[in-house]
């Protein structure tokens, strides 16, 4: 089952919202996520790189993870489907470990006044049980601990623009 198949949980039992403001205009923020080298530069919690990273970034393009923890071993793979992107907007795309379900992200980038941006990450799991599931895993301390890097790495790429 994927988020978005038909179930009789509601929506908002199944979703998981974290929202950051980032003292950066969307583009950079929009950039960051367009680009694998970029991307391993921030992506997943402090201390587990991202060891693999493929993308095609595009619509019906693909990407592939992997993160390897601090011990040195290898996380399990993940990957997603690209199903929507509007430059410096938004990013929609399914997500799982492989042979898993899929749920549902989408990345809003809401420029605030030119040089801030709220960066909106919304998951929507497929059931309520795989939410719990991801949530006791870390995953809501995961992405934030991401977000501090990707902050961090927005604001290098905006000062190498100046």
């Amino acid at each position: 089952m994927t988020a978005t198949e038909t179930t009789n949980e509601p929506a908002a039992d199944r979703e998981v919202i974290i929202t950051r403001v980032i003292d950066t205009p969307a583009r950079f923020l929009f950039l960051a996520y367009s680009r694998a080298d970029y991307v391993k530069r921030w992506f997943g919690p402090k201390g587990w790189p991202l060891t693999t990273c493929e993308m095609d970034f595009r619509v019906g393009g693909k990407f592939r993870f992997g993160m390897t923890g601090p011990e040195g071993n290898a996380g399990p793979p993940f990957g997603a489907e690209y199903l929507e992107i509007v430059p410096n907007k938004k990013i929609v795309y399914d997500n799982g470990f492989d042979g898993a379900p899929k749920m549902l992200l989408t990345i809003s980038f809401d420029e605030i006044d030119g040089s801030r941006t709220r960066l909106t990450i919304h998951t929507l799991f497929p059931t309520v049980a795989m939410k719990n599931e991801h949530v006791g895993y870390g995953y809501v301390v995961g992405i934030e601990s991401g977000l501090d890097q990707f902050a961090d790495f927005v604001a290098e790429l905006q000062a190498g623009e100046r």
